[in-house]
């Protein structure tokens, strides 16, 4: 990663994002296909979480991935590959009596009913997460805690641990959730906990798609209405961009001379188990970028990666969606569900466009690169 120089974690106490949940070992195919007709598979690491972390980690914040992993050579690869990245694995634990979980997928979009993910996690070693074996009181110091939706299905132990990482304490970093719905992970289960934890949680993230899905909820507007509390609600809307809606009187820049290392922000009333706010909402809609598509998997974590580094730097919302966009077309251009993200300068060059040049960027493989021109329609 020659983008950002990635931090260890290790030289201070405090992590800016602390990011909770499962990874598994992935088995990417050689060539499309269904899985019954791909020849072989590279490995490469998974899971929502710890892809925000590693993002994190590559452009040049102090990150941690916490989970559990079997005691096996699958658990060996996940923490060996996620510390390179310059992540904090201290706090992973590793489990002498269930395995890592491993899944195979096709090369074909998610969203495409051709689509195929064969998942071999029951029983795995993060699905015995619980309030027991992961304290709230015992996880890494940090500003940001991230959560998602996918944790909250892997096991009854996995969402109470994710009821009680949620509750309004004294303390608690700024909670950012993920709705990350998986249909086939909630078979025979209902996914309308997603929406209690989502009102739990400041800053959120959340499809249309999915909402309609999970909470017969259609629409930007009516998302927001479901969801009073936090104090960020990002709408994705697929092509045509996001909508952000926020109401934030506490936030504050963090300071200049730590770079990434800026406090987030503080915010007052919301999301932390006080009453939902009185005031109106400010709503940003930012246009997605186009993107030639190489392989269309991780772009969701890495907005959210984009967009809480913006966070902690203390951007305007706009340009933190922004950021978002553009994180995730560096992971759309490549074959992976990993990248090394835009250097910090090109990256506030771009986002600091106005309206209608963002609107003529169009990024392909390599835009990433210090030398690579990024094309204009």
């Amino acid at each position: 990663m020659s983008g950002t120089t990635p931090r260890t974690g290790t030289d201070a106490t405090t992590a800016d994002v602390v990011c909770l949940g499962e990874s598994m070992v992935t088995f990417l195919p050689s060539r499309p296909g269904r899985l019954a007709d791909v020849p072989s598979f590279a490995r490469g690491i998974g899971g929502a979480e710890s892809n925000v972390a590693c993002a994190l980690a590559a452009a040049g914040h102090r990150s941690a991935w916490v989970s559990r992993v079997g005691a096996d050579g699958f658990g060996d690869h996940l923490v060996e590959a996620i510390g390179a990245y310059g992540v904090d694995t201290s706090a992973v634990r590793r489990d002498p009596h269930r395995p890592t979980g491993i899944y195979f997928r096709t090369a074909t979009d998610r969203a495409t009913d051709v689509h195929e993910v064969a998942y071999y996690r029951a029983g795995s070693a993060a699905s015995a997460m619980s309030p027991s074996t992961v304290p709230a009181d015992g996880l890494p110091a940090g500003r940001i805690l991230h959560l998602s939706g996918i944790t909250a299905a892997l096991s009854a132990d996995c969402l109470a641990l994710l009821h009680e990482l949620t509750a309004p304490r004294q303390g608690r970093p700024l909670i950012s959730f993920d709705v990350n719905f998986r249909p086939g992970l909630w078979r025979g289960e209902s996914p309308a906990v997603l929406l209690d934890l989502a009102r739990r949680a400041d800053v959120v993230f959340v499809g249309e798609d999915e909402a309609e899905s999970a909470w017969g909820v259609t629409g930007a507007a009516a998302i927001r209405e479901a969801l009073p509390e936090p104090g960020v609600v990002v709408v994705k809307r697929g092509a045509d961009g996001v909508t952000v809606f926020s109401h934030e009187p506490g936030l504050r820049p963090g300071p200049r001379t730590g770079g990434p290392e800026a406090t987030p922000p503080v915010r007052e009333g919301a999301g932390r188990g006080e009453a939902p706010h009185s005031g109106p909402d400010t709503v940003t809609h930012v246009p997605a970028l186009r993107v030639d598509v190489v392989a269309p998997v991780g772009a969701g974590d890495a907005f959210a990666a984009g967009f809480l580094s913006a966070t902690l730097r203390g951007l305007p919302v706009r340009d933190r969606a922004r950021h978002g966009h553009l994180m995730a077309a560096a992971v759309l251009t490549v074959p992976g569900d990993l990248t090394e993200p835009p250097a910090r300068d090109r990256a506030d060059h771009l986002a600091a466009l106005d309206d209608d040049a963002w609107g003529r960027l169009r990024l392909g493989p390599g835009w990433t690169g210090d030398d690579t021109e990024v094309r204009t329609t």
